[in-house]
């Protein structure tokens, strides 16, 4: 990936399982995807830090990319996946229980 030239990607999103994890290595800092990514110049990235379940994964996704792609006003990737979080959060509200592990995983990380 970072031998590519992704400037213009506006966002990538990796949605399987701790695609958001790396391996620290002396001197380098964490290499990882999101590393190779941000080098090779994409602009906004989502990913996840934990294993979370295929249902709760496309429910996220749906809801982020119905807030990033098909809005009058699209939301940056940011925004949207912070929104589609709260609406499933409050959606498992709602049956009397958090479980952050059904929708805390994913992150946004911009160009660094």
């Amino acid at each position: 990936m970072a031998t590519l030239d992704l400037r213009p990607a506006r966002l990538v999103v990796l949605s399987a399982c701790e695609t958001g994890l790396g391996e620290i290595t002396s001197g380098e800092g964490v290499l990882g995807l999101r590393r190779a990514f941000s080098v090779g110049g994409a602009q906004s990235l989502v990913m996840s830090l934990w294993s979370i379940g295929d249902e709760d994964t496309a429910t996220l996704m749906d809801d982020f990319y119905a807030g990033v792609l098909h809005r009058r006003r699209p939301l940056s990737p940011a925004d949207a996946l912070r929104a589609a979080q709260l609406r499933m959060l409050e959606a498992n509200r709602k049956t009397g229980q958090a479980r952050p592990q059904s929708w805390a995983a994913f992150i946004e990380a911009g160009a660094y």
